[in-house]
């Protein structure tokens, strides 16, 4: 590979280890609503895709009980993660040394409000150059949109820069961008990640390495 000049790591589940967490809160949230989750069922179906399309698209939810059940979402994962400690600290070095050597940004089909608390908490918001979220793009993944303004903010080429997911859709959203892309064994089996360039099972150090110089 081409030295990158800028990595763009997906959030929930690639930069932060938090599948878990948002899965029993979604299985919360359904099943007080009447319509409960399994595991499976959000494994294989949801994840990957923004909240809004995950409650909206299990609930038939709009309007203002969507609006209504997203913020409860994002206060129930802020209590358990808002301190950092999804991000692991193999993660939190390979950020550091990425930032020393070229751009970092995120891009998420999260919201801002729940991102920028644990990239503090964990330590490292300040090496992030960008964060794209669900706050800034029309469309979410499997949706080019949030890579096309990650590549704008960053001013780099499509070839200049990786990505990094867990998901099909976020791995169909940064090949649509033109992205070459890097698929972490966190979440899915790897069969699911048939797409990406690239599998691998952590985010560290030697794997930024070899992609930044």
């Amino acid at each position: 590979m081409a030295r990158a000049r800028a990595l763009v790591f997906d959030f929930n589940g690639t930069l932060s280890h938090d599948e878990p967490v948002l899965c029993s809160i979604y299985q919360e949230l359904f099943a007080e609503s009447g319509r409960p989750l399994s595991e499976a069922e959000y494994y294989e179906h949801l994840c990957g895709l923004s909240e809004e399309a995950i409650i909206a698209g299990w609930l038939k939810v709009v309007g203002a009980e969507l609006e209504s059940l997203v913020a409860e979402r994002i206060r129930r994962y802020l209590d358990r993660a808002a301190d950092g400690s999804t991000i692991t600290e193999s993660a939190r070095e390979a950020v550091r040394y990425a930032a020393q050597r070229g751009q970092v940004a995120v891009c998420s089909g999260a919201f801002r409000e729940e991102i920028l608390p644990v990239l503090d908490g964990a330590g490292i918001a300040r090496e992030i150059s960008f964060v794209v979220t669900a706050d800034d793009v029309e469309h979410g993944k499997p949706a080019p949109d949030g890579y096309l303004r990650a590549l704008a903010l960053l001013d780099c080429s499509p070839t200049d820069a990786v990505a990094f997911e867990d998901t099909e859709a976020g791995i169909v959203s940064a090949k649509a961008a033109g992205l070459r892309c890097l698929a972490v064994r966190s979440t899915l089996p790897p069969e699911r990640l048939a797409l990406a360039d690239e599998l691998i099972d952590t985010i560290d150090v030697a794997v930024v390495r070899r992609l930044v110089g």
